[in-house]
């Protein structure tokens, strides 16, 4: 019972937090040239014109998925929206929505959960996000050297996901509660990855991290991973409270 109310006092908090870092995210809308669209917010660093910024992208979960363009901002990326975070590490921060009924990643899962496999074609919102960072990249002072990725469930699927189709795009990623294809591992070995995961994870095999810790650590790579003990499919609320996560994110070049 003391557990169970101490997550009903963090989520209260988290909700709290969000209603009033919400309004930093300006909202905006991607076409393509085809007339595929893809909502997102955008957080603008203060005086973004005096230098090169990174770029941080945010992918949210299944939960949050939908038209409203407001949902995906309910957990997690309001932190970076704090005066004290936009002070210490200003970045464009990017939000975006995935539609209903449809995910960030496109994997073949037929062999079970823990075993999945990345199909060729990438999901159409994981087409239209690629095309949408770059139109960033090109119209804002990023520094291209210093992109990051990160999401929860679907979104650290997405994160996986993302990775494993351009990983000369980000220069580190830290995926939460999700999982990918550990047949890839080897053509993300050079990006930096903190992994988090709760133990009691029903809904998301906490294996799935520990697969891929296990991938990338024989492909030669050195990632960071926390597994949250006694914590379920929550575990985004202590990752995005992590402050050494961040100190670690915002360090990391390409």
């Amino acid at each position: 019972m003391k557990k169970f109310g101490l997550l009903l006092v963090m989520i209260s908090l988290v909700l709290t937090t969000v209603s009033g870092q919400s309004s930093r995210f300006a909202a905006e809308k991607y076409t393509n040239g085809k007339g595929d669209t893809l909502k997102y917010r955008l957080l603008t660093p203060d005086h973004a014109l005096r230098q090169k910024y990174p770029l941080v992208i945010f992918l949210h979960g299944s939960g949050e998925r939908g038209n409203d363009n407001e949902r995906q901002l309910k957990w997690g990326v309001q932190n970076f929206a704090t005066d004290q975070m936009m002070v210490a590490h200003p970045s464009f921060v990017l939000a975006p929505q995935c539609p209903e009924k449809v995910s960030w990643s496109n994997l073949d899962r037929k062999k079970g959960n823990r075993e999945m496999m990345l199909l060729p074609e990438p999901s159409k919102p994981m087409e239209l996000l690629i095309a949408l960072i770059h139109e960033i990249i090109k119209k804002n002072p990023v520094d291209s050297t210093r992109i990051y990725i990160t999401g929860l469930s679907m979104g650290g699927f997405g994160t996986y996901d993302a990775l494993e189709r351009h990983p000369e795009l980000f220069a580190a990623a830290v995926p939460v509660c999700g999982g990918g294809d550990t047949s890839k591992a080897a053509s993300i070995a050079g990006i930096p990855l903190w992994i988090f995961h709760g133990a009691d994870d029903a809904t998301v095999d906490p294996l799935c991290s520990m697969d891929m810790m296990d991938a990338l650590l024989k492909a030669g790579a050195h990632p960071g991973l926390t597994i949250y003990p006694s914590v379920g499919h929550f575990s985004w609320l202590g990752a995005y409270t992590e402050p050494t996560m961040y100190e670690w994110l915002f360090r990391q070049h390409k």
